[in-house]
């Protein structure tokens, strides 16, 4: 063992670079490996905390007035239900910001099954009903120069409700203020929030997604008086969390199709919810095993390099004793202690300065560390990553026992090769000899010299996909319509008509059009899944969809789907698909496939004019605005909702892209670490150069090579691995990163053609960066090399 630790640490002072590269790079390895999981636990566990103490239900039905809804509670495989709740449509307004909202009505006692968490305020008692309808006395709306004490005041007339969190915190809304609400008859009433709550449904999205508010019966009646304005949901909690299909089918026979209005499920919701924290931490996780599999091969190219480099000195051990078991565990011990030392630094710098990172990370870190999983989960990843480092080390190091304890020397004299026709021809050029003769001894042995470019590929190849992912976000982010979000605003008018609402709007000089639409939502074939209905734009002016592989619908009853719809029904561009809206078929041709990156891609889009053929909806629901390039949004937003006295809702589009501008600077530092992996690859190919061309250099200095020329051979050398290496890893990369990122487009459902690849710019400057720092590293192995005293001896010849 002594004997073993003093080899140990004269190969590690021998080689201080290398060990230094793979410690730094092996603990960013682990960094963004401990930060994927984190992102990982960010999307999902808000969500799940909240359904497991919410006791949340696995599937929302909601039926018509008149279904017999409480009888979904008695099927086959449904655990427990939650009771029907009375539900009725509604538009809410605070202090003239507006939201779609489900208004349900709830007992003073909250349900078992979905239970609503209060977080803020109270749940209703039998005291929060006004007792009489106090609607009409609220007017078109609250004014917004009033006091906070009237507001107060009004609130003891009017009825309670428990709103939603999201649609509570779109309204700003909080225990004591008065919503103004907006029946399905259009008169107004008053309802006075006394409580805030989470649940695990889908969150409130405007324009795609109402909000919940939980009300009194009393209350509810009073909103919708009529028994047509009344719908009914039921939340279903099953045996199997994985059947929701064949429950929602159970659920249809059970009613019958034209009962069922919509569905949705806790996938869904769970989604929803989950945002674009999971894609981060998939992105993180894919770029970090990636690197780790780098390093791996790093490796596993430095222990080969070094024992043919120990030949002579390994056999000498073998020689006087040592075993082939404690020479390959000389090496194994070494290389595991340099991946343990870079798993330790990467786990305790992720612990440590994690939490304390700005934005999300800093937020993911520490929502990880206060949940369960944090106790095994910093463990296991990096004690995998160790496995996987040590496993690779051990399979270089085997070839340690296989050396023979007595060398074969190498003739003095080697056997004459034909030389390559590529010298022969540099050489009638009159090229540099500094050139042609690193240029044969870069390429001189295949095997080695392929796996060589193949080692230093591996991180340059990453790196262009990193390059790749970064100019996708860049470009999304600029250009939201190569996103799927042409318009930039969309606007909803309550009250006002049609026609004054598109006057208002193309009368600002900075709206360069404003497309009509409507939403509806539709069942899908066997009733177990609903979709968005979407109708934009109409026939002679339609709506600039973004469309990577088919074309726009311009005729009647013809559609564009997302991916995430064409998965769903199992269809492709060119066929025909039948719908349900209301009870309702739609029969639509699928002409084409859009980018959506909204309701996973489980989008239908079509124009205005076909749905109002349809008879789904007669008039426009709300207006997307397309904006000119140089406007700003929130300024234009702001101008129409004064020009309108606060009677249009006016609202940003939001661009998902958003939600992953965290991404950059963690992209930058798998950059850094893949260079660093990259520069421990140059630092091996250096060393297994010098090694190998010890006699050449013995030949150069005989035929007169000066010094600097002998230098200039090994750096052509080594530049002439490197330039091979980044012109095989970067166009590799750049199919890749479109691969990759069109995959991933394809699984969320917002479907490929979202990829953009590096600017050529920027790949040139990759390459170039290679080739000078690969040059720049090996100046001084090269300098040192030709200082050395230059002998003919026996370890040459080994």
């Amino acid at each position: 063992m002594r004997a073993m630790g003093r080899w140990m640490r004269a190969d590690l002072r021998a080689h201080r670079g290398e060990a230094l590269f793979l410690v730094l790079a092996t603990a960013g390895i682990i960094v963004s490996l401990l930060l994927s999981g984190a992102f990982l636990a960010y999307g999902a566990s808000p969500w799940q905390r909240v359904f497991t103490e919410s006791n949340g239900a696995h599937v929302w039905i909601q039926t018509t007035a008149d279904a017999d809804a409480g009888a979904l509670a008695g099927l086959d495989g449904v655990e427990s239900a939650s009771r029907p709740f009375s539900t009725a449509s509604a538009s809410v307004e605070l202090d003239g910001t507006r939201a779609r909202i489900q208004l349900r009505g709830a007992g003073p006692t909250p349900p078992e099954v979905a239970r609503p968490l209060v977080t803020d305020g109270r749940w209703l008692k039998d005291d929060d009903s006004a007792g009489a309808a106090v609607g009409a006395a609220a007017g078109k709306g609250r004014a917004s120069a009033g006091t906070s004490g009237e507001h107060r005041a009004g609130a003891k007339a009017a009825d309670g409700v428990v709103l939603e969190s999201s649609v509570a915190r779109a309204l700003w809304a909080e225990p004591g203020d008065v919503l103004h609400v907006s029946g399905p008859d259009g008169s107004v009433h008053n309802l006075r929030v006394t409580g805030v709550a989470e649940t695990a449904e889908e969150h409130y999205s405007p324009g795609r997604t109402p909000g919940v508010g939980w009300v009194l019966p009393k209350a509810l009646q009073r909103v919708a008086p009529e028994s047509d304005q009344l719908e009914q949901i039921i939340g279903l909690r099953l045996d199997d969390p994985e059947d929701t299909d064949f429950a929602v089918q159970r659920a249809v026979t059970e009613l019958g199709d034209d009962q069922i209005v919509t569905v949705s499920t806790w996938q869904q919701a769970r989604h929803d919810a989950e945002g674009g924290g999971r894609l981060l931490g998939l992105l993180l996780g894919l770029f970090g095993l990636s690197a780790l599999l780098a390093a791996s091969l790093a490796v596993a190219g430095a222990i080969s390099t070094r024992i043919r480099g120990h030949l002579r000195d390994i056999a000498i051990l073998k020689a006087i004793g040592f075993t082939p078991g404690q020479l390959i565990r000389t090496f194994l011990l070494e290389h595991t202690a340099l991946g343990l030392l870079g798993v330790a630094c990467g786990a305790l710098l992720t612990e440590t300065l994690g939490p304390r990172m700005p934005g999300r990370l800093g937020e993911a870190m520490r929502l990880w560390q206060a949940l369960p999983a944090h106790a095994w989960v910093p463990l296991a990843i990096p004690l995998g990553a160790l496995l996987l480092i040590t496993g690779t080390t051990a399979l270089a190091a085997w070839r340690v026992g296989r050396v023979s304890p007595v060398p074969v020397a190498r003739p003095a004299t080697p056997a004459v090769r034909r030389m390559p026709g590529t010298v022969r021809r540099a050489l009638g050029l009159r090229l540099p000899p500094a050139l042609v003769l690193g240029w044969r001894g870069a390429f001189h042995s295949r095997a080695r010299s392929c796996a060589a470019v193949a080692r230093l590929a591996v991180p340059l190849l990453l790196i262009t996909v990193v390059l790749g992912a970064w100019t996708t976000l860049d470009r999304l982010e600029h250009n939201p319509e190569k996103a799927g979000i042409p318009a930039a605003l969309t606007v909803r008018g309550d009250g006002l008509d049609d026609d004054a609402v598109r006057r208002m709007l193309t009368d600002r000089p900075e709206v360069s059009a404003a497309y009509p639409g409507a939403e509806a939502k539709a069942l899908v074939p066997g009733q177990t899944s609903t979709i968005t209905l979407r109708g934009l734009g109409k026939d002679r002016d339609p709506y600039p969809l973004t469309i990577p592989e088919g074309r726009a619908p311009h005729r009647s009853h013809e559609a564009v789907a997302g991916q995430g719809l064409l998965d769903l029904l199992h269809v492709k561009v060119g066929d025909w698909v039948r719908v349900t809206v209301g009870g309702d078929p739609q029969v639509l041709h699928i002409v084409g496939r859009s980018i959506e990156p909204e309701d996973d891609g489980r989008v239908l889009s079509t124009t205005l004019d076909t749905l109002r053929d349809g008879g789904v909806a007669p008039h426009p629901g709300f207006y997307h605005l397309v904006l000119d390039e140089d406007a700003d949004p929130a300024a234009v937003a702001a101008g129409l909702s004064s020009a309108a006295d606060g009677r249009l809702d006016v609202r940003e589009i939001p661009n998902p892209v958003h939600e992953l501008s965290a991404v950059r600077g963690v992209l930058g530092g798998l950059v850094t670490v893949l260079a660093l992996i990259g520069l421990a690859e140059l630092s091996t190919t250096i060393a297994a150069g010098v090694r190998d061309r010890r006699r050449d250099l013995l030949a150069l200095k005989a035929i007169g090579l000066t010094p600097r020329q002998i230098i200039a051979v090994i750096v052509a050398g080594t530049g002439f691995t490197a330039l091979a290496a980044a012109l095989v890893g970067t166009p590799v990369g750049v199919l890749v990163s479109g691969w990759l990122i069109d995959l991933q487009g394809r699984s969320s459902g917002i479907g490929a053609g979202i990829a953009q690849q590096p600017p050529l710019t920027a790949l040139f400057v990759l390459v170039g960066a290679v080739v000078l720092g690969a040059v720049a590293v090996s100046l001084l192995p090269a300098s040192r090399a030709v200082r050395q005293r230059l002998a003919d001896t026996l370890g040459d010849s080994l």
